[in-house]
């Protein structure tokens, strides 16, 4: 079966999202909340290669740890985003939540400890934010109030449903080692990554308030890796793709849909959300974007991919 008609092909319309600077503020205190309930799954969740045991994941609700193993029994937080609100469980049964609404990052931070000392999880985190430039205010120190902006933020996770579905078909097509389809709290952003299989540079690091060591780790081996972010920085929601190393060719290669382009410097392709909701099948036009970045990479550098690439499978 040929790839891209095995999409989805029905009418199915992707929710508009608003331009960042219209919740931007509402963005940045999501963001900084999901790095203290990411920093918690840090902390009881044993290490996996490439930080994989530290991601959120989407959910039929909102963003999710799923289950984290504790002595006292396991326990998952969700953020809730059709209730708005942050949900606490053990498997015990006993359950925590609270309201998300306006609210400093410090009382978001009290709030869900507190919790977890209710339900006798006590959890001590690293009080910083990471991945962020400087000035960095610590999580308790950071008091300033900040909107909460719901309808954007519903549109938002029913964005990443939608981007999940697609992420998780293009993610099938591959026998090689690939990531999970997961949520990095970090650069707060939804990503999926395959791998050649051979090791890789060291990667130089200097990621803001990040451990060199963490990055040497997550790009130990080569990869093409796509994700989509709410993008404050280019000023829209995009999605992106890049290869680690990048292969001499790869920048130059012929990448699908025509929108897309090449980010010189953040070296990496990238594609507006808007022109894959627009489109006349979002599925289909962003898949096209997956492939084509991963396929530059592969064929720019050398890939065994008749190793990789799955002959027969159903999707095809």
């Amino acid at each position: 079966m040929n790839q891209e008609n095995s999409v989805n092909d029905s009418n199915h319309s992707w929710p508009e999202l608003p331009i960042p600077a219209e919740w931007e503020k509402t963005l940045d205190a999501v963001h900084l909340w999901s790095q203290i309930i990411g920093k918690i799954r840090l902390e009881h969740m044993p290490w996996i290669n490439h930080c994989w045991h530290v991601t959120l994941y989407v959910s039929a609700r909102g963003l999710t740890t799923s289950l984290i193993p504790h002595p006292s029994g396991g326990f998952e937080i969700e953020f809730n985003f059709l209730d708005h609100r942050l949900d606490i469980r053990k498997v015990t049964g006993k359950r925590i939540f609270f309201d998300l609404k306006p609210m400093s990052v410090a009382d978001f931070y009290v709030k869900t400890l507190d919790g977890l000392r209710q339900l006798d999880i006590a959890t001590d985190i690293y009080p910083k934010p990471v991945e962020l430039p400087d000035p960095i205010v610590p999580f308790p120190e950071n008091t300033d109030q900040a909107p909460y902006h719901a309808e954007a933020v519903h549109h938002f996770w029913r964005a990443l449903t939608d981007v999940h579905r697609v992420f998780t078909r293009f993610r099938a097509d591959f026998t090689g080692k690939v990531s999970p389809v997961h949520f990095f709290w970090g650069a707060f952003d939804l990503a999926v990554t395959r791998f050649s299989g051979r090791s890789a540079p060291k990667h130089p690091g200097g990621v803001p308030n990040c451990p060199d060591w963490v990055m040497e780790e997550s790009y130990s081996h080569e990869l093409s890796s796509a994700g989509f972010w709410p993008g404050t920085g280019l000023g829209e929601a995009a999605f992106y793709s890049y290869a680690y190393p990048e292969p001499e060719g790869y920048r130059t290669a012929d990448i699908e849909p025509g929108e897309a382009w090449y980010h010189e410097d953040l070296g990496e392709f990238i594609l507006s959300y808007e022109s894959v909701r627009t489109a006349e099948n979002p599925d289909k036009t962003l898949l096209k974007f997956l492939q084509s970045t991963y396929t530059a990479a592969a064929a720019n550098g050398n890939w065994d991919r008749n190793a990789l690439e799955p002959k027969g499978h159903p999707n095809h």
